[in-house]
């Protein structure tokens, strides 16, 4: 288990305990194409919704065109670190149904599929980082995305590198401990507020 696993009540699955989300990415990392698919096929399988599976991605391996125009998107906090990443993906939800009807809880569909996606990267000894910081509309027109697909996140996935390489800022962001709120604040029993735990 490695050094910034999280602390917890009570154990839990390495593959949870062990995630976060990293800046420090190695540049020189290549991320087989293998690789690359499974995080697909991990996202492929997640629950839905009636199985309505709205979770799309546009995504590219560092070297091919889809990657930098993906990169282009992000915000300018992010444009730097997320250079060095084996792959860049968007994750889109489909908010309308092929029949025209909305589609309820496409976003947690979306959700349910992006972990997925990142706990594969995590089994491949991999990070993933999850990003707000895009630029959905220009994301929309890079890519001719749909009106009815909502852009929701940008993924970053690559392997571990060196914090000392980030700005000051991003080093201090990646070496501080990682923390949750208890328990206490997020189960409640018997009555709004009254805390299981």
């Amino acid at each position: 288990m490695g050094e910034k696993d999280a602390v917890t009540s009570v154990p839990l699955h390495p593959l949870l305990a062990s995630r976060w989300s990293p800046r420090a990415l190695d540049p020189a990392f290549q991320l087989a194409e293998a690789q690359f698919t499974a995080l697909f096929e991990a996202a492929r399988w997640a629950p839905s919704w009636g199985n309505t599976q709205p979770a799309r991605y546009l995504a590219g391996r560092r070297g091919e065109p889809t990657f930098d125009r993906i990169h282009g998107t992000l915000s300018r906090g992010n444009r730097g670190w997320a250079a060095s990443a084996a792959a860049l993906a968007i994750g889109l939800a489909q908010t309308v149904a092929d029949d025209g009807e909305p589609l309820p809880y496409a976003a947690y569909g979306l959700g349910l599929a992006s972990e997925n996606l990142v706990l594969q990267a995590v089994a491949e000894g991999l990070v993933a980082h999850q990003m707000a910081g895009f630029d959905r509309e220009a994301a929309r027109a890079e890519f001719a995305v749909p009106g009815d697909f909502e852009p929701m996140v940008a993924i970053a996935v690559g392997a571990p590198g060196n914090a000392d390489e980030l700005p000051d800022r991003l080093q201090q962001k990646e070496q501080a401990p990682r923390t949750r709120k208890p328990l206490a604040e997020l189960v409640f029993t018997d009555g709004w507020g009254s805390p299981r735990y």
